[in-house]
Protein backbone atom coordinates (compact mmCIF):
# COMPACT_ATOMS: atom_id res chain seq x y z
CA UNK A 1 0.00 0.00 0.00
CA UNK A 2 1.31 3.57 -0.83
CA UNK A 3 4.60 1.70 -1.72
CA UNK A 4 5.62 4.25 -4.29
CA UNK A 5 4.60 7.32 -2.71
CA UNK A 6 6.88 6.05 0.64
CA UNK A 7 9.76 5.38 -1.39
CA UNK A 8 9.84 9.06 -3.01
CA UNK A 9 9.08 10.55 0.13
CA UNK A 10 12.04 8.61 1.58
CA UNK A 11 14.45 9.77 -0.83
CA UNK A 12 12.87 13.42 -0.24
CA UNK A 13 14.01 13.06 3.01
CA UNK A 14 17.38 12.14 2.56
CA UNK A 15 17.92 14.40 -0.08
CA UNK A 16 17.00 16.96 2.31
CA UNK A 17 19.64 16.29 4.89
CA UNK A 18 22.40 16.13 2.07
CA UNK A 19 21.36 19.49 0.94
CA UNK A 20 21.49 21.09 4.13
CA UNK A 21 24.60 18.98 5.46
CA UNK A 22 26.56 21.44 4.30
CA UNK A 23 24.73 24.74 6.32
CA UNK A 24 25.61 22.60 9.31
CA UNK A 25 28.84 22.40 8.43
CA UNK A 26 29.35 26.24 7.85
CA UNK A 27 27.76 26.85 11.29
CA UNK A 28 30.10 24.88 13.14
CA UNK A 29 33.03 26.60 11.36
CA UNK A 30 31.50 29.87 12.30
CA UNK A 31 31.39 28.37 15.60
CA UNK A 32 34.65 27.17 16.19
CA UNK A 33 35.87 30.69 14.78
CA UNK A 34 33.96 32.26 17.38
CA UNK A 35 35.32 29.96 20.21
CA UNK A 36 39.16 30.64 19.29
CA UNK A 37 38.38 34.44 19.46
CA UNK A 38 36.96 34.52 22.76
CA UNK A 39 40.32 31.67 24.14
CA UNK A 40 42.38 34.74 22.76
CA UNK A 41 40.53 37.45 25.01
CA UNK A 42 40.32 35.16 28.07
CA UNK A 43 44.18 33.93 28.30
CA UNK A 44 44.83 37.81 28.11
CA UNK A 45 43.33 38.92 30.65
CA UNK A 46 44.56 35.95 33.40
CA UNK A 47 47.03 37.29 35.35
CA UNK A 48 47.75 34.87 38.12
CA UNK A 49 49.24 36.59 41.22
CA UNK A 50 51.23 34.31 43.46
CA UNK A 51 49.54 35.88 46.61
CA UNK A 52 46.20 34.93 45.28
CA UNK A 53 46.16 31.83 43.83
CA UNK A 54 43.43 29.49 44.77
CA UNK A 55 42.27 26.16 43.68
CA UNK A 56 40.67 26.59 40.16
CA UNK A 57 37.38 25.76 38.99
CA UNK A 58 37.22 22.90 36.57
CA UNK A 59 38.04 24.25 32.86
CA UNK A 60 35.81 23.71 30.38
CA UNK A 61 38.00 22.85 27.21
CA UNK A 62 37.57 24.15 24.07
CA UNK A 63 36.06 21.22 22.67
CA UNK A 64 33.25 21.35 25.34
CA UNK A 65 32.39 24.76 24.51
CA UNK A 66 32.30 24.06 20.11
CA UNK A 67 29.80 21.32 21.63
CA UNK A 68 27.59 23.71 23.85
CA UNK A 69 27.87 26.57 21.52
CA UNK A 70 26.41 24.58 18.60
CA UNK A 71 23.82 23.11 21.14
CA UNK A 72 22.74 26.32 22.35
CA UNK A 73 22.87 28.40 18.66
CA UNK A 74 19.47 27.80 16.53
CA UNK A 75 19.08 28.20 12.48
CA UNK A 76 16.30 30.14 10.87
CA UNK A 77 14.66 28.31 8.12
CA UNK A 78 14.54 30.85 5.28
CA UNK A 79 12.15 30.99 2.28
CA UNK A 80 14.60 30.28 -0.07
CA UNK A 81 15.53 26.95 1.88
CA UNK A 82 11.67 26.16 2.06
CA UNK A 83 10.83 26.85 -1.67
CA UNK A 84 13.78 24.46 -2.42
CA UNK A 85 12.37 22.06 -0.71
CA UNK A 86 8.79 22.63 -1.70
CA UNK A 87 9.91 22.15 -4.96
CA UNK A 88 10.96 19.27 -5.06
CA UNK A 89 7.92 18.42 -2.53
CA UNK A 90 5.63 19.23 -5.16
CA UNK A 91 6.59 16.96 -7.86
CA UNK A 92 6.33 14.00 -5.55
CA UNK A 93 3.50 15.00 -4.98
CA UNK A 94 1.95 15.34 -8.55
CA UNK A 95 3.97 12.24 -9.24
CA UNK A 96 1.55 10.47 -7.07
CA UNK A 97 -1.55 11.57 -7.91
CA UNK A 98 -2.46 14.46 -5.99
CA UNK A 99 -4.83 16.42 -7.72
CA UNK A 100 -2.89 19.85 -8.11
CA UNK A 101 -4.98 22.21 -6.37
CA UNK A 102 -4.58 19.81 -3.05
CA UNK A 103 -0.45 20.55 -3.71
CA UNK A 104 -0.85 23.88 -3.95
CA UNK A 105 -2.75 24.09 -1.09
CA UNK A 106 -0.43 21.15 1.28
CA UNK A 107 2.61 23.59 -0.41
CA UNK A 108 0.97 26.80 1.22
CA UNK A 109 0.16 25.72 4.38
CA UNK A 110 3.50 24.20 5.03
CA UNK A 111 5.43 27.39 3.50
CA UNK A 112 3.52 29.16 6.16
CA UNK A 113 4.62 26.76 8.79
CA UNK A 114 8.33 26.46 7.89
CA UNK A 115 9.17 29.62 7.23
CA UNK A 116 11.03 31.73 9.91
CA UNK A 117 10.65 28.55 12.39
CA UNK A 118 14.23 28.17 14.84
CA UNK A 119 15.53 24.75 14.59
CA UNK A 120 18.63 23.57 16.80
CA UNK A 121 21.85 23.22 15.02
CA UNK A 122 22.12 19.65 15.51
CA UNK A 123 18.31 19.27 14.42
CA UNK A 124 17.51 17.25 11.67
CA UNK A 125 15.80 19.74 9.06
CA UNK A 126 14.30 16.64 7.31
CA UNK A 127 12.74 15.39 10.50
CA UNK A 128 10.45 18.70 10.68
CA UNK A 129 9.83 19.10 7.22
CA UNK A 130 8.36 15.66 7.33
CA UNK A 131 6.58 16.14 10.58
CA UNK A 132 4.91 19.60 9.40
CA UNK A 133 4.00 17.47 6.10
CA UNK A 134 1.85 14.75 8.43
CA UNK A 135 0.19 17.92 10.90
CA UNK A 136 -1.07 19.64 7.19
CA UNK A 137 -2.08 16.48 5.15
CA UNK A 138 -3.68 15.54 8.32
CA UNK A 139 -5.86 18.50 8.77
CA UNK A 140 -6.96 18.11 4.92
CA UNK A 141 -8.03 14.89 5.35
CA UNK A 142 -10.11 15.96 8.63
CA UNK A 143 -12.03 18.93 7.22
CA UNK A 144 -14.77 17.18 5.80
CA UNK A 145 -15.00 14.14 8.59
CA UNK A 146 -18.49 12.48 8.75
CA UNK A 147 -19.46 8.96 10.94
CA UNK A 148 -21.10 7.01 8.76
CA UNK A 149 -22.30 4.97 11.46
CA UNK A 150 -23.07 7.23 13.39
CA UNK A 151 -25.86 8.73 10.80
CA UNK A 152 -27.39 5.36 10.62
CA UNK A 153 -27.92 5.48 14.53
CA UNK A 154 -29.23 9.08 14.73
CA UNK A 155 -31.37 9.03 11.11
CA UNK A 156 -32.95 5.52 12.28
CA UNK A 157 -34.20 7.33 15.36
CA UNK A 158 -36.30 9.53 13.16
CA UNK A 159 -37.44 7.36 10.45
CA UNK A 160 -37.33 4.02 8.64
CA UNK A 161 -35.80 2.60 6.39
CA UNK A 162 -32.89 4.55 5.36
CA UNK A 163 -32.40 5.01 1.57
CA UNK A 164 -28.96 4.79 0.50
CA UNK A 165 -27.81 5.52 -3.09
CA UNK A 166 -24.66 4.82 -4.47
CA UNK A 167 -23.26 6.18 -7.67
CA UNK A 168 -20.00 5.48 -10.27
CA UNK A 169 -18.93 4.36 -12.88
CA UNK A 170 -18.72 0.71 -13.94
CA UNK A 171 -15.53 -1.41 -13.33
CA UNK A 172 -14.62 0.53 -9.93
CA UNK A 173 -16.14 -2.55 -7.56
CA UNK A 174 -19.34 -0.32 -7.00
CA UNK A 175 -21.66 -3.39 -6.38
CA UNK A 176 -19.43 -5.65 -4.30
CA UNK A 177 -19.16 -1.81 -2.16
CA UNK A 178 -22.53 -2.14 -1.60
CA UNK A 179 -22.61 -5.74 -0.59
CA UNK A 180 -19.57 -4.98 1.74
CA UNK A 181 -21.79 -2.53 3.27
CA UNK A 182 -25.06 -4.78 3.65
CA UNK A 183 -22.73 -6.97 5.25
CA UNK A 184 -21.24 -4.11 7.69
CA UNK A 185 -24.42 -2.57 8.63
CA UNK A 186 -26.04 -6.38 9.18
CA UNK A 187 -23.22 -6.88 11.64
CA UNK A 188 -24.39 -4.07 13.54
CA UNK A 189 -28.08 -5.53 13.78
CA UNK A 190 -29.40 -3.28 10.74
CA UNK A 191 -31.82 -5.29 8.04
CA UNK A 192 -31.26 -4.73 4.65
CA UNK A 193 -32.48 -4.97 1.87
CA UNK A 194 -30.59 -4.27 -2.03
CA UNK A 195 -32.32 -2.55 -4.79
CA UNK A 196 -30.56 -3.67 -8.09
CA UNK A 197 -31.26 0.01 -10.07
CA UNK A 198 -28.60 -0.59 -12.78
CA UNK A 199 -30.82 -2.03 -15.21
CA UNK A 200 -28.38 -0.80 -18.06
CA UNK A 201 -25.44 -2.67 -17.60
CA UNK A 202 -26.16 -6.39 -18.80
CA UNK A 203 -25.10 -9.36 -15.76
CA UNK A 204 -25.56 -6.18 -13.37
CA UNK A 205 -28.88 -7.42 -11.60
CA UNK A 206 -27.11 -10.93 -11.49
CA UNK A 207 -23.65 -10.16 -10.11
CA UNK A 208 -26.04 -8.18 -7.19
CA UNK A 209 -28.28 -11.18 -6.67
CA UNK A 210 -25.76 -13.43 -5.91
CA UNK A 211 -23.77 -10.57 -3.44
CA UNK A 212 -27.44 -11.00 -2.33
CA UNK A 213 -27.83 -14.97 -2.18
CA UNK A 214 -24.13 -15.08 -0.22
CA UNK A 215 -25.28 -12.45 2.59
CA UNK A 216 -28.67 -13.70 2.38
CA UNK A 217 -30.33 -10.77 1.62
CA UNK A 218 -33.35 -10.19 -0.58
CA UNK A 219 -32.74 -7.99 -3.66
CA UNK A 220 -35.90 -6.54 -5.16
CA UNK A 221 -35.27 -6.32 -9.43
CA UNK A 222 -37.26 -5.48 -12.28
CA UNK A 223 -36.20 -6.57 -15.80
CA UNK A 224 -33.45 -5.23 -17.61
CA UNK A 225 -34.00 -1.96 -19.52
CA UNK A 226 -36.62 -1.03 -16.42
CA UNK A 227 -36.78 2.19 -14.91
CA UNK A 228 -34.63 2.06 -11.82
CA UNK A 229 -36.68 4.80 -10.06
CA UNK A 230 -39.06 2.36 -9.92
CA UNK A 231 -37.09 -0.91 -8.80
CA UNK A 232 -35.68 1.25 -5.99
CA UNK A 233 -39.15 2.95 -5.41
CA UNK A 234 -40.20 -0.28 -4.83
CA UNK A 235 -37.24 -1.66 -2.36
CA UNK A 236 -38.13 0.90 -0.17
CA UNK A 237 -41.54 -0.04 -0.12
CA UNK A 238 -41.06 -3.37 0.71
CA UNK A 239 -38.89 -1.89 3.38
CA UNK A 240 -41.18 0.08 4.67
CA UNK A 241 -43.62 -3.27 4.82
CA UNK A 242 -41.15 -5.36 6.47
CA UNK A 243 -39.91 -2.99 8.76
CA UNK A 244 -36.41 -3.39 7.40
CA UNK A 245 -34.00 -0.80 8.37
CA UNK A 246 -31.95 0.45 5.26
CA UNK A 247 -32.10 0.28 1.10
CA UNK A 248 -29.04 -0.01 -0.41
CA UNK A 249 -29.04 1.08 -4.02
CA UNK A 250 -27.53 0.05 -7.35
CA UNK A 251 -27.12 2.44 -9.87
CA UNK A 252 -25.52 2.27 -13.84
CA UNK A 253 -21.83 3.46 -14.00
CA UNK A 254 -22.57 3.78 -17.56
CA UNK A 255 -24.97 5.40 -20.16
CA UNK A 256 -25.01 5.96 -24.02
CA UNK A 257 -24.07 9.23 -22.98
CA UNK A 258 -23.08 11.53 -19.82
CA UNK A 259 -25.94 13.43 -20.09
CA UNK A 260 -28.25 10.16 -19.91
CA UNK A 261 -26.36 9.07 -16.78
CA UNK A 262 -27.00 12.16 -15.33
CA UNK A 263 -30.16 13.08 -15.85
CA UNK A 264 -30.94 9.28 -14.73
CA UNK A 265 -29.18 9.66 -11.31
CA UNK A 266 -30.72 13.28 -10.94
CA UNK A 267 -34.35 11.64 -11.84
CA UNK A 268 -33.53 8.82 -9.06
CA UNK A 269 -32.63 11.51 -6.18
CA UNK A 270 -35.62 13.54 -6.74
CA UNK A 271 -38.14 10.62 -6.80
CA UNK A 272 -36.74 8.29 -4.15
CA UNK A 273 -35.10 11.38 -2.05
CA UNK A 274 -32.29 9.44 -0.66
CA UNK A 275 -30.71 10.20 2.86
CA UNK A 276 -27.62 9.21 1.43
CA UNK A 277 -25.90 9.49 -1.99
CA UNK A 278 -22.69 7.50 -1.88
CA UNK A 279 -19.80 7.31 -5.23
CA UNK A 280 -17.79 4.90 -5.33
CA UNK A 281 -14.30 5.10 -7.17
CA UNK A 282 -11.08 3.30 -7.11
CA UNK A 283 -8.05 4.08 -5.25
CA UNK A 284 -5.60 3.24 -8.11
CA UNK A 285 -7.09 5.48 -10.76
CA UNK A 286 -5.84 8.24 -9.42
CA UNK A 287 -7.10 12.05 -10.77
CA UNK A 288 -9.29 10.08 -13.17
CA UNK A 289 -10.99 9.17 -9.67
CA UNK A 290 -10.83 12.64 -8.47
CA UNK A 291 -12.77 14.12 -11.87
CA UNK A 292 -15.38 11.69 -11.67
CA UNK A 293 -15.87 12.69 -8.43
CA UNK A 294 -15.90 16.32 -8.87
CA UNK A 295 -18.35 15.71 -11.92
CA UNK A 296 -20.62 13.36 -9.92
CA UNK A 297 -20.99 15.98 -7.12
CA UNK A 298 -21.43 18.98 -9.17
CA UNK A 299 -24.17 17.44 -11.47
CA UNK A 300 -26.28 15.58 -8.63
CA UNK A 301 -24.24 15.85 -5.28
CA UNK A 302 -22.85 12.95 -3.16
CA UNK A 303 -22.99 13.10 0.63
CA UNK A 304 -19.26 11.16 1.07
CA UNK A 305 -17.13 8.46 -1.23
CA UNK A 306 -15.69 4.86 -0.58
CA UNK A 307 -12.46 4.17 -2.54
CA UNK A 308 -12.04 0.54 -3.58
CA UNK A 309 -8.31 -1.17 -3.97
CA UNK A 310 -6.70 1.34 -2.01
CA UNK A 311 -4.61 -1.96 -0.80
CA UNK A 312 -3.46 -2.42 -4.26
CA UNK A 313 -2.41 1.63 -4.66
CA UNK A 314 1.16 2.40 -4.75
CA UNK A 315 0.52 5.94 -5.13
CA UNK A 316 -2.19 7.45 -2.42
CA UNK A 317 -3.53 10.60 -4.08
CA UNK A 318 -6.74 9.69 -4.40
CA UNK A 319 -7.18 9.16 -0.88
CA UNK A 320 -5.32 12.54 -0.12
CA UNK A 321 -7.41 14.19 -2.71
CA UNK A 322 -10.63 13.07 -3.24
CA UNK A 323 -12.19 15.12 -0.04
CA UNK A 324 -10.65 18.26 -0.59
CA UNK A 325 -11.41 18.25 -4.33
CA UNK A 326 -15.27 17.23 -3.65
CA UNK A 327 -15.97 18.82 -0.20
CA UNK A 328 -17.55 15.60 0.82
CA UNK A 329 -15.78 12.86 3.02
CA UNK A 330 -14.29 9.85 2.65
CA UNK A 331 -16.37 7.47 5.12
CA UNK A 332 -14.90 3.74 4.02
CA UNK A 333 -11.63 2.53 2.05
CA UNK A 334 -12.01 -1.23 0.48
CA UNK A 335 -8.84 -3.31 1.32
CA UNK A 336 -9.42 -6.29 -0.43
CA UNK A 337 -12.22 -8.30 -1.93
CA UNK A 338 -13.89 -9.98 1.01
CA UNK A 339 -17.03 -8.38 2.83
CA UNK A 340 -14.90 -8.38 5.19
CA UNK A 341 -12.71 -6.13 3.60
CA UNK A 342 -13.95 -2.44 4.39
CA UNK A 343 -11.99 -0.43 6.98
CA UNK A 344 -14.29 2.81 8.16
CA UNK A 345 -11.97 5.77 7.07
CA UNK A 346 -9.40 7.19 9.58
CA UNK A 347 -7.28 10.00 8.65
CA UNK A 348 -4.54 8.99 11.23
CA UNK A 349 -4.49 5.05 10.08
CA UNK A 350 -3.88 6.59 6.15
CA UNK A 351 -1.24 9.21 7.74
CA UNK A 352 0.02 5.63 9.50
CA UNK A 353 0.17 3.84 6.39
CA UNK A 354 1.64 6.61 4.27
CA UNK A 355 5.16 7.72 6.57
CA UNK A 356 5.04 5.06 9.09
CA UNK A 357 8.52 3.67 7.64
CA UNK A 358 9.70 6.95 6.58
Amino acid sequence: MFKSLKEKLSAFKKKIDEKFRREVKEEVAEAKEVVKKEEKVEQRRVEVKESEKEEKPKKVGFKDKIVTLIKEREIVIDEKSVDDILEDLEIILLESDVALEVVEEISRRLKERLVGRRRKIGERLSDIVINELKLVILDILDRNRFDFDEFVESRLKEKRPLNVVFVGVNGTGKTTTIAKVAKRLMDFGYSVVLAAGDTFRAGAIEQLEEHGRRLGVKVIKHRQGADPCAVIYDAIKHAESKGIDVVLADTAGRMHTKKNLIDQLAKIKRVTKPDLTIFVDESIAGNDAVERARMFNEAVGIDGTILTKIDADPKGGTAISISYVTGKPVLFLGTGQGYDDLVKFDSKWLIERIFGEI
